[in-house]
């Protein structure tokens, strides 16, 4: 199928998939975790072996040049999305055929499966202009909540501090990377790529505090 949109150098997208029949993807701890570690090695030009990186800290793994820079993501039981920006022609469907075949791979030997686990190809949209690239920050980052308020989209959330809480403690996001937790996956990212919208803990805090306040509908 031919995709909709153009992906173009030096350009930011919004890219995601979900399981196809939006089965989970997900299932476990070590199923995020495997992805984590793929949204760095299949970042880099170099082909590399999982079971003989797995255990090695990512600072120690020669991935090579990178393709794109990731600004923000978040895994979801069902589906995942990441913020990029393309960085070598044609970075973006390189790291994506990297990150969902190995994930797929692996996911379907474990679960003695055969076939697709993602619903297509990969979607993107383009993020071309400011305003909706730092509303896409928000977007990504806040996506989780719905494990907590499935519907707080439409009808607010109920326990801001709750969410608050639940958000400084959700692994699978670039949301604790963006609130100054010192963790691995903070190579994950490459912020200096985008456009500075934070340039401290305290203003990315106020900007996610404005949404979790705001009551809209995608």
């Amino acid at each position: 199928m031919q995709r909709k949109i153009v992906i173009s150098l030096s350009e930011f997208y919004h890219v995601y998939n979900r399981g196809v029949e939006k089965r989970s993807i997900f299932t476990s701890k070590p199923n995020y975790e495997r992805f984590l570690k793929l949204l760095y090695l299949a970042n880099g030009t170099n082909p590399y072996r999982y079971d003989e990186v797995k255990n090695t800290p990512l600072k120690n793994i020669n991935r090579g040049n990178p393709l794109v820079a990731i600004g923000a993501y978040t895994m979801m039981p069902n589906h995942f999305h990441i913020i990029l920006k393309e960085i070598v022609e044609g970075g973006t469907a390189m790291f994506m055929e990297k990150l969902t075949t190995g994930y797929s791979g692996y996911f379907n030997r474990l679960n003695d499966r055969v076939g697709s686990l993602f619903q297509g190809t990969y979607k993107a949209q383009h993020a071309d202009y400011d305003q909706y690239l730092k509303y896409l920050f928000a977007y990504t980052h806040l996506n989780q909540i719905k494990l907590i308020e499935p519907n707080w989209k439409e009808n607010g959330i109920k326990n801001i501090e709750k969410a608050k809480e639940f958000l400084k403690h959700y692994r699978y996001s670039s949301y604790q990377d963006y609130i100054g937790i010192e963790r691995e996956e903070n190579l994950i990212l490459t912020k200096d790529e985008f456009p500075e919208y934070f340039l401290s803990v305290f203003e990315f805090e106020d900007f996610t505090k404005d949404w979790l306040n705001f009551e809209y509908k995608l």
